[in-house]
């Protein structure tokens, strides 16, 4: 993928992430759902820190509620937006060194971890879908090409 190629992927997590706030105001949110949301949230910055080399400023399971979530949602998506506007082409296959939640000296690749924090969210959305269909709430709709259909994602 190229960077254009993340910019896209991002508008459609921001998208997403607002989404998923959506149905969870509008329903109501179940405890595990709220716990998957805020965590998707708190990885989302721990990630771009990561890439940015500064220290963990959220836990990776933060305790939260939907009303705290909203300027997160807004501000993660907005942090991120910045970032990827000054990546250039070459900085996708700089490594980066980090420690992972367990203390590991971990090195990858922008791209791999662009790529990460992607598939990481989409998984933890669509546990979200689930816990709240098991608790008799409809959630949000985030399938890609739905947002690309509706035009929410260029």
């Amino acid at each position: 993928m190229n960077v254009a190629d993340y910019r896209r992927q991002f508008a459609y997590d921001e998208w997403a992430n607002r989404e998923v706030l959506g149905a969870m105001q509008s329903a109501g949110a179940d405890e595990r759902s709220l716990a998957l949301l805020a965590h998707i949230l708190s990885a989302e910055r721990l990630w771009l820190e990561r890439i940015q080399q500064k220290p963990q400023s959220t836990p990776v399971w933060p305790k939260t509620n939907v009303e705290n979530c909203a300027p997160l949602v807004e501000e993660i998506g907005r942090l991120w937006r910045e970032y990827l506007g000054t990546l250039a082409e070459h900085d996708l296959l700089q490594p980066i060194s980090y420690r992972n939640s367990k203390g590991e000296e971990w090195r990858s690749s922008v791209s791999d971890v662009l790529t990460h924090v992607i598939l990481h969210s989409v998984y933890h959305r669509g546990q979200i879908a689930s816990h709240m269909r098991a608790n008799g709430k409809t959630p949000a709709y985030t399938d890609f090409i739905h947002a690309l259909r509706q035009g929410f994602v260029k």
